[in-house]
Protein backbone atom coordinates (compact mmCIF):
# COMPACT_ATOMS: atom_id res chain seq x y z
CA UNK A 1 0.00 0.00 0.00
CA UNK A 2 2.48 2.55 0.55
CA UNK A 3 4.65 1.81 -2.50
CA UNK A 4 1.94 2.27 -4.46
CA UNK A 5 0.93 5.48 -2.45
CA UNK A 6 4.26 6.56 -2.93
CA UNK A 7 4.52 6.55 -6.65
CA UNK A 8 0.60 8.15 -7.09
CA UNK A 9 1.89 10.92 -4.60
CA UNK A 10 5.02 12.25 -5.26
CA UNK A 11 4.18 14.44 -7.99
CA UNK A 12 0.54 15.23 -6.60
CA UNK A 13 1.01 15.98 -3.38
CA UNK A 14 3.00 18.08 -0.32
CA UNK A 15 3.18 17.31 2.91
CA UNK A 16 4.70 20.02 5.51
CA UNK A 17 5.95 18.65 8.55
CA UNK A 18 8.59 21.74 9.70
CA UNK A 19 6.57 23.39 11.82
CA UNK A 20 8.93 24.37 14.37
CA UNK A 21 10.46 26.38 11.75
CA UNK A 22 7.53 28.01 11.32
CA UNK A 23 3.61 27.17 10.81
CA UNK A 24 1.12 28.20 8.29
CA UNK A 25 -1.44 31.61 8.68
CA UNK A 26 -4.54 30.21 9.44
CA UNK A 27 -7.90 31.87 8.00
CA UNK A 28 -9.10 33.17 11.08
CA UNK A 29 -5.91 34.84 11.80
CA UNK A 30 -5.48 36.67 8.10
CA UNK A 31 -9.03 37.70 8.26
CA UNK A 32 -8.54 39.22 11.59
CA UNK A 33 -5.42 41.16 9.78
CA UNK A 34 -7.14 42.18 6.82
CA UNK A 35 -8.66 45.39 7.73
CA UNK A 36 -5.71 46.76 9.50
CA UNK A 37 -3.94 46.41 6.14
CA UNK A 38 -6.98 47.68 4.49
CA UNK A 39 -9.04 49.91 5.28
CA UNK A 40 -8.45 50.99 8.94
CA UNK A 41 -5.43 53.60 9.34
CA UNK A 42 -3.93 55.06 12.29
CA UNK A 43 -1.26 55.33 14.85
CA UNK A 44 -1.93 54.10 18.54
CA UNK A 45 -0.17 56.76 20.18
CA UNK A 46 -2.47 59.81 17.99
CA UNK A 47 -5.09 60.78 20.33
CA UNK A 48 -7.78 61.30 17.23
CA UNK A 49 -10.37 58.67 16.67
CA UNK A 50 -8.57 56.63 14.28
CA UNK A 51 -5.61 56.93 16.82
CA UNK A 52 -7.94 55.86 19.69
CA UNK A 53 -9.63 52.84 17.24
CA UNK A 54 -6.17 51.36 16.94
CA UNK A 55 -4.81 51.62 20.57
CA UNK A 56 -8.19 49.51 21.72
CA UNK A 57 -6.92 47.00 18.76
CA UNK A 58 -3.67 46.85 20.14
CA UNK A 59 -4.46 46.20 23.71
CA UNK A 60 -7.19 43.59 23.01
CA UNK A 61 -4.76 41.58 21.45
CA UNK A 62 -1.79 42.17 24.28
CA UNK A 63 -4.83 41.40 26.46
CA UNK A 64 -5.55 37.83 24.37
CA UNK A 65 -2.06 36.98 24.13
CA UNK A 66 -1.69 37.61 27.94
CA UNK A 67 -4.20 35.20 28.63
CA UNK A 68 -2.05 32.32 26.55
CA UNK A 69 0.21 32.98 28.96
CA UNK A 70 -1.62 33.81 32.14
CA UNK A 71 -0.17 37.06 33.07
CA UNK A 72 -0.87 41.30 32.94
CA UNK A 73 -1.37 42.37 29.52
CA UNK A 74 0.62 45.61 31.06
CA UNK A 75 3.76 42.90 31.60
CA UNK A 76 3.55 42.46 27.64
CA UNK A 77 5.98 43.72 25.26
CA UNK A 78 5.43 43.45 21.69
CA UNK A 79 8.23 42.50 19.68
CA UNK A 80 9.57 42.13 15.95
CA UNK A 81 10.00 38.24 17.22
CA UNK A 82 11.21 35.81 19.46
CA UNK A 83 14.56 36.40 18.69
CA UNK A 84 14.76 40.03 19.39
CA UNK A 85 12.56 39.11 22.52
CA UNK A 86 15.27 36.80 23.76
CA UNK A 87 17.87 39.62 22.78
CA UNK A 88 15.96 42.16 24.76
CA UNK A 89 15.42 39.80 28.37
CA UNK A 90 19.23 39.36 27.99
CA UNK A 91 20.95 42.78 27.03
CA UNK A 92 17.93 45.02 28.77
CA UNK A 93 18.46 43.27 32.71
CA UNK A 94 22.57 42.11 32.10
CA UNK A 95 23.60 45.73 31.81
CA UNK A 96 26.85 46.20 33.83
CA UNK A 97 30.18 43.96 32.99
CA UNK A 98 31.58 41.24 35.43
CA UNK A 99 28.05 39.95 35.89
CA UNK A 100 27.73 35.94 35.59
CA UNK A 101 24.82 34.01 33.24
CA UNK A 102 23.96 30.72 33.41
CA UNK A 103 22.60 28.77 30.30
CA UNK A 104 22.82 25.47 28.28
CA UNK A 105 24.84 24.33 25.78
CA UNK A 106 21.35 23.60 24.10
CA UNK A 107 19.71 27.23 23.37
CA UNK A 108 18.42 28.49 20.57
CA UNK A 109 20.92 30.78 18.51
CA UNK A 110 19.27 34.22 19.85
CA UNK A 111 20.02 33.41 23.16
CA UNK A 112 23.83 31.50 22.84
CA UNK A 113 24.87 34.55 20.97
CA UNK A 114 23.30 36.87 23.06
CA UNK A 115 25.46 35.59 25.87
CA UNK A 116 28.26 35.25 24.04
CA UNK A 117 28.46 38.93 23.06
CA UNK A 118 28.15 39.99 26.83
CA UNK A 119 31.23 37.69 27.12
CA UNK A 120 32.89 39.67 24.87
CA UNK A 121 32.07 42.50 26.84
CA UNK A 122 33.40 41.02 30.73
CA UNK A 123 30.83 39.32 31.69
CA UNK A 124 31.03 35.20 32.49
CA UNK A 125 29.02 32.41 31.15
CA UNK A 126 28.30 28.74 32.52
CA UNK A 127 27.01 26.74 29.88
CA UNK A 128 24.98 24.02 31.93
CA UNK A 129 24.97 19.93 29.94
CA UNK A 130 22.34 18.05 29.05
CA UNK A 131 22.01 14.29 29.25
CA UNK A 132 21.36 11.65 26.47
CA UNK A 133 17.22 12.52 27.23
CA UNK A 134 17.98 16.55 26.58
CA UNK A 135 17.75 17.50 29.97
CA UNK A 136 19.41 19.50 32.10
CA UNK A 137 20.49 18.14 35.80
CA UNK A 138 19.22 20.50 38.57
CA UNK A 139 22.52 19.63 40.20
CA UNK A 140 24.48 21.19 37.86
CA UNK A 141 22.56 24.63 37.78
CA UNK A 142 22.83 24.29 41.68
CA UNK A 143 26.83 23.96 41.03
CA UNK A 144 27.08 26.64 38.64
CA UNK A 145 25.35 29.84 41.17
CA UNK A 146 27.43 32.45 41.83
CA UNK A 147 27.47 35.56 44.10
CA UNK A 148 27.67 37.25 40.82
CA UNK A 149 25.09 35.31 39.13
CA UNK A 150 22.68 38.01 37.51
CA UNK A 151 20.31 35.64 35.49
CA UNK A 152 19.63 31.96 34.48
CA UNK A 153 17.73 31.77 30.50
CA UNK A 154 16.57 28.17 30.04
CA UNK A 155 14.41 27.20 26.93
CA UNK A 156 11.08 26.16 27.80
CA UNK A 157 11.11 23.34 25.13
CA UNK A 158 13.41 22.54 22.49
CA UNK A 159 13.21 23.60 18.99
CA UNK A 160 15.00 20.29 17.17
CA UNK A 161 13.93 17.66 19.73
CA UNK A 162 10.88 19.52 21.65
CA UNK A 163 12.81 18.15 24.85
CA UNK A 164 11.07 19.83 27.94
CA UNK A 165 13.03 21.33 30.67
CA UNK A 166 11.76 21.06 34.64
CA UNK A 167 11.12 25.18 34.51
CA UNK A 168 9.21 25.38 37.41
CA UNK A 169 12.11 23.87 39.58
CA UNK A 170 14.20 26.24 37.90
CA UNK A 171 12.44 29.30 38.77
CA UNK A 172 12.56 27.91 42.33
CA UNK A 173 15.73 28.41 42.61
CA UNK A 174 16.04 31.53 40.73
CA UNK A 175 13.25 33.03 43.72
CA UNK A 176 15.32 31.68 46.52
CA UNK A 177 18.76 33.07 45.41
CA UNK A 178 16.85 36.32 44.43
CA UNK A 179 18.69 35.51 40.66
CA UNK A 180 16.35 36.27 37.27
CA UNK A 181 14.96 33.85 35.04
CA UNK A 182 14.34 34.28 31.53
CA UNK A 183 12.66 31.15 29.85
CA UNK A 184 12.13 30.72 25.91
CA UNK A 185 8.89 29.57 25.16
CA UNK A 186 9.12 30.37 21.59
CA UNK A 187 8.67 26.29 21.11
CA UNK A 188 6.50 25.93 23.76
CA UNK A 189 3.35 28.31 23.54
CA UNK A 190 0.49 26.88 21.98
CA UNK A 191 2.03 23.55 22.55
CA UNK A 192 1.94 23.32 26.13
CA UNK A 193 -0.28 25.29 29.03
CA UNK A 194 1.90 28.11 30.51
CA UNK A 195 1.48 30.08 33.45
CA UNK A 196 4.56 32.30 34.29
CA UNK A 197 3.22 33.10 38.14
CA UNK A 198 3.31 29.02 38.34
CA UNK A 199 7.20 28.75 36.48
CA UNK A 200 8.03 31.31 38.36
CA UNK A 201 10.26 32.94 35.29
CA UNK A 202 10.62 36.91 35.55
CA UNK A 203 10.87 37.01 31.41
CA UNK A 204 9.41 35.10 28.60
CA UNK A 205 9.89 35.40 25.42
CA UNK A 206 7.19 33.91 22.50
CA UNK A 207 6.86 34.19 18.81
CA UNK A 208 3.87 34.31 16.77
CA UNK A 209 4.56 32.39 13.42
CA UNK A 210 5.54 29.37 15.81
CA UNK A 211 1.52 29.14 16.37
CA UNK A 212 0.15 29.95 13.24
CA UNK A 213 0.53 33.81 13.41
CA UNK A 214 2.09 35.91 11.20
CA UNK A 215 5.67 36.31 11.24
CA UNK A 216 7.73 39.56 12.33
CA UNK A 217 5.59 39.79 15.90
CA UNK A 218 6.70 38.39 19.07
CA UNK A 219 6.62 39.21 22.78
CA UNK A 220 8.65 39.52 26.16
CA UNK A 221 6.56 38.45 29.44
CA UNK A 222 8.22 41.37 31.41
CA UNK A 223 7.50 40.49 35.52
CA UNK A 224 6.04 44.18 36.22
CA UNK A 225 8.35 44.83 39.11
CA UNK A 226 12.06 44.30 36.90
CA UNK A 227 13.56 46.85 35.71
CA UNK A 228 14.44 46.97 31.54
CA UNK A 229 16.79 48.60 29.90
CA UNK A 230 15.73 49.34 26.01
CA UNK A 231 17.39 48.09 23.48
CA UNK A 232 16.09 50.66 20.95
CA UNK A 233 15.91 54.22 21.66
CA UNK A 234 13.07 57.06 19.84
CA UNK A 235 9.63 57.06 21.50
CA UNK A 236 7.70 55.83 24.59
CA UNK A 237 5.86 52.91 23.05
CA UNK A 238 5.39 50.00 24.98
CA UNK A 239 5.67 51.98 28.40
CA UNK A 240 9.12 52.91 27.10
CA UNK A 241 10.32 49.85 27.16
CA UNK A 242 10.43 49.31 23.21
CA UNK A 243 10.46 52.34 20.88
CA UNK A 244 8.84 52.33 17.58
CA UNK A 245 5.35 52.28 16.20
CA UNK A 246 3.70 49.35 16.75
CA UNK A 247 2.88 46.49 13.34
CA UNK A 248 -0.79 46.85 13.86
CA UNK A 249 -1.98 43.94 11.60
CA UNK A 250 0.43 41.66 12.88
CA UNK A 251 -0.01 42.35 16.64
CA UNK A 252 -3.62 41.70 15.66
CA UNK A 253 -3.19 38.46 14.26
CA UNK A 254 -0.76 37.70 17.05
CA UNK A 255 -3.77 37.71 19.11
CA UNK A 256 -6.45 36.16 17.36
CA UNK A 257 -3.54 33.31 16.94
CA UNK A 258 -3.01 33.34 20.62
CA UNK A 259 -7.07 32.87 21.39
CA UNK A 260 -6.81 29.54 19.21
CA UNK A 261 -3.73 28.45 20.46
CA UNK A 262 -5.40 28.63 24.30
CA UNK A 263 -8.81 27.51 22.86
CA UNK A 264 -6.92 24.62 21.65
CA UNK A 265 -6.06 23.27 25.10
CA UNK A 266 -10.02 22.76 25.35
CA UNK A 267 -11.71 21.81 21.86
CA UNK A 268 -9.45 18.55 21.51
CA UNK A 269 -6.97 20.09 18.72
CA UNK A 270 -4.13 19.37 20.95
CA UNK A 271 -4.84 16.29 21.77
CA UNK A 272 -5.50 15.30 17.88
CA UNK A 273 -2.07 16.50 17.57
CA UNK A 274 -0.62 14.22 20.01
CA UNK A 275 -2.14 11.22 18.60
CA UNK A 276 -1.22 12.33 15.25
CA UNK A 277 2.94 12.56 16.55
CA UNK A 278 2.51 9.50 18.69
CA UNK A 279 1.21 7.48 15.13
CA UNK A 280 3.81 8.90 13.33
CA UNK A 281 6.39 7.82 15.64
CA UNK A 282 5.68 4.24 16.25
CA UNK A 283 4.95 3.64 12.76
CA UNK A 284 8.22 4.91 11.73
CA UNK A 285 9.73 3.19 14.52
CA UNK A 286 8.10 -0.30 13.65
CA UNK A 287 8.41 0.33 9.90
CA UNK A 288 12.08 0.96 9.58
CA UNK A 289 15.21 -1.04 11.73
CA UNK A 290 17.94 0.64 13.15
CA UNK A 291 15.84 3.72 14.30
CA UNK A 292 15.27 5.77 17.48
CA UNK A 293 13.88 8.83 19.33
CA UNK A 294 16.34 11.55 20.31
CA UNK A 295 14.92 12.69 24.09
CA UNK A 296 12.71 9.86 23.81
CA UNK A 297 13.15 9.49 27.92
CA UNK A 298 12.13 13.32 28.40
CA UNK A 299 8.92 14.87 28.71
CA UNK A 300 8.11 16.71 25.05
CA UNK A 301 5.95 19.01 23.49
CA UNK A 302 3.40 17.17 21.48
CA UNK A 303 3.73 17.98 17.94
CA UNK A 304 7.60 17.01 17.43
CA UNK A 305 9.42 13.63 17.20
CA UNK A 306 13.22 14.11 16.34
CA UNK A 307 14.39 10.46 14.80
CA UNK A 308 18.20 9.17 13.78
CA UNK A 309 17.80 6.54 11.06
CA UNK A 310 21.14 4.54 10.76
CA UNK A 311 22.87 3.60 7.63
CA UNK A 312 21.45 6.85 5.76
CA UNK A 313 23.53 10.27 5.21
CA UNK A 314 20.95 12.64 6.50
CA UNK A 315 21.39 15.50 4.00
CA UNK A 316 20.52 13.10 1.03
CA UNK A 317 17.56 11.57 2.76
CA UNK A 318 16.61 15.22 3.05
CA UNK A 319 16.82 16.14 -0.28
CA UNK A 320 15.10 12.37 -1.24
CA UNK A 321 12.35 13.17 0.90
CA UNK A 322 12.06 17.28 -0.64
CA UNK A 323 11.57 15.41 -4.21
CA UNK A 324 9.14 13.23 -2.90
CA UNK A 325 6.54 15.68 -1.37
CA UNK A 326 7.63 16.01 1.98
CA UNK A 327 9.29 18.81 3.57
CA UNK A 328 10.89 18.16 6.95
CA UNK A 329 13.95 19.47 8.98
CA UNK A 330 17.65 17.32 9.72
CA UNK A 331 20.27 16.88 12.30
CA UNK A 332 22.99 19.02 10.14
CA UNK A 333 22.59 22.61 9.07
CA UNK A 334 24.43 22.36 5.51
CA UNK A 335 25.62 26.14 3.92
CA UNK A 336 28.10 26.70 1.18
CA UNK A 337 28.57 22.86 0.87
CA UNK A 338 29.44 22.36 4.37
CA UNK A 339 27.32 20.04 6.32
CA UNK A 340 27.80 20.79 10.46
CA UNK A 341 25.66 18.72 12.94
CA UNK A 342 23.02 19.80 15.02
CA UNK A 343 24.92 21.68 17.88
CA UNK A 344 21.78 20.34 20.34
CA UNK A 345 22.47 16.54 19.24
CA UNK A 346 25.83 17.03 19.71
CA UNK A 347 25.29 17.84 23.38
CA UNK A 348 22.76 15.06 23.79
CA UNK A 349 25.96 12.51 23.38
CA UNK A 350 24.86 11.43 20.19
CA UNK A 351 28.30 10.45 17.26
CA UNK A 352 28.27 13.10 15.11
CA UNK A 353 27.04 9.60 12.23
CA UNK A 354 23.79 9.81 14.17
CA UNK A 355 23.46 13.62 14.91
CA UNK A 356 23.93 14.04 11.02
CA UNK A 357 21.17 11.34 9.86
CA UNK A 358 18.45 12.42 12.34
CA UNK A 359 15.49 13.95 11.24
CA UNK A 360 12.88 16.66 13.08
CA UNK A 361 9.39 16.10 12.18
CA UNK A 362 7.40 18.91 13.75
CA UNK A 363 3.32 18.74 13.26
CA UNK A 364 0.64 21.79 13.04
CA UNK A 365 -2.63 22.30 13.33
CA UNK A 366 -3.39 21.67 9.91
CA UNK A 367 -1.92 18.01 9.64
CA UNK A 368 -3.90 15.28 8.71
CA UNK A 369 -4.09 11.49 9.63
CA UNK A 370 -3.59 11.42 5.62
CA UNK A 371 -0.34 13.50 5.99
CA UNK A 372 1.23 11.42 8.71
CA UNK A 373 0.43 7.77 6.47
CA UNK A 374 1.85 9.80 3.36
CA UNK A 375 5.01 10.58 5.23
CA UNK A 376 5.49 7.31 6.78
CA UNK A 377 5.62 6.00 3.10
CA UNK A 378 7.65 8.26 1.85
CA UNK A 379 10.42 8.07 4.72
CA UNK A 380 9.95 4.18 4.92
CA UNK A 381 10.38 3.90 0.90
CA UNK A 382 13.77 6.60 0.93
CA UNK A 383 15.46 4.99 3.26
CA UNK A 384 14.87 2.01 1.85
CA UNK A 385 16.55 3.15 -1.29
CA UNK A 386 19.59 4.60 0.08
CA UNK A 387 20.40 1.87 2.14
CA UNK A 388 20.14 -0.81 -0.61
CA UNK A 389 22.58 1.97 -2.69
CA UNK A 390 25.15 2.11 0.56
CA UNK A 391 25.15 -1.32 0.61
CA UNK A 392 25.48 -1.93 -3.49
CA UNK A 393 28.76 0.60 -3.09
CA UNK A 394 30.43 -1.29 -0.55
Amino acid sequence: MCAKLQLIDRETRSVYMDANATTPLLVEVFNAMMPWYLSRVGNASSGHTHGRAVRAAVEEARQQVADLIHCNRLELVFTSGGTEADNLAIFGTVTEPGAHIITTSIEHHAVLHAVERLEQHGCTATYLPVGENGQIQIDDLRRALRPNTRLISVMMANNETGVLQPVEEIGRIARDRGILFHVDAVQAAGKVPIDVKKIGCDLLSISAHKMHGPPGIGALYVREDINLVPMFYGGGHELGRRAGTENVAAIVGFGKAAEIALNGFYDGSVTKLEHLRDELERRLLHEIGDAGVNGARAPRVLNTVNLWFGGVEGPRLLRQLDEMGLSVSGGSACTAGLCLPSHVLLAMGLSIQKASSSVRFSLSKQTTAEDVHFAICQVSGAIEQLRATSSSRC
